[in-house]
């Protein structure tokens, strides 16, 4: 599944506004057998809906000042989501700009903190069925030429796990660094452009 959202385009209905980004990056994290998921000891009130039906809006706060969005995976009883990293904004731009207090068109949601800022998503969304949502939800997408893999970001256990997965190229991607050590794998293609004189 966290490979194959990626070209899917996020909908949020936000005020009466749509709001819309391709989705450029995403990781997958497990249940019990996943030391970096919130899952791996257990069900609790916050990771309850890792537990529920696939097809529904994880969103949890952390660190204190973000939240973040991961779409459930698997059957009831068995924990498994997929956190959404970046997306590409395509509808609602000047909007989501906005929701970041931000004038410029780059970092707008290439990060997961971001992402949920700019499409202002929050708590309330927590558990969200996004089947039949009006608010939050997927529609399909064009699946991307080329597929990156990586391990994932900002964990410590369970780093040696591939399952950060990116749109090869995409210049939308998070600055995050992998977790394996490994070298940054966003923005080669903006980078490119830069070097060109085309963004600033």
């Amino acid at each position: 599944m966290a490979r194959e959202l990626l070209g899917c385009r996020l909908v949020r209905m936000n005020r009466g506004k749509r709001l819309v980004g391709i989705i450029v990056e995403t990781e997958a994290y497990r249940g019990r057998r996943d030391p970096a998921s919130h899952a791996y000891r257990g069900k609790t009130m916050r990771n309850a809906v890792m537990f529920g039906e696939a097809g529904h809006a994880y969103v949890y706060f952390t660190m204190g000042m973000h939240y973040c969005l991961n779409i459930t995976t698997e059957s009831p009883g068995e924990a498994g989501a997929v956190l959404l990293r970046a997306i590409e904004p395509v509808e609602g731009v000047e909007e989501m700009k906005r929701n970041r207090g931000q004038r410029d068109d780059t970092h707008i949601a290439d990060g997961p903190g971001r992402l949920t800022k700019a499409l202002g998503i929050d708590g309330r969304l927590n558990g969200e069925n996004l089947a039949t949502s009006r608010e939050l939800y997927v529609e399909t997408g064009s699946a991307p030429e080329q597929i990156g893999r990586s391990t994932r970001v900002g964990v410590s256990r369970g780093a040696e796990r591939k399952w950060r997965f990116f749109v090869e190229g995409s210049e939308f991607l998070s600055q995050g660094r992998p977790s394996s050590g490994g070298p940054r794998i966003h923005n080669y293609a903006r980078a490119k452009r830069r070097r060109r004189g085309v963004v600033g």
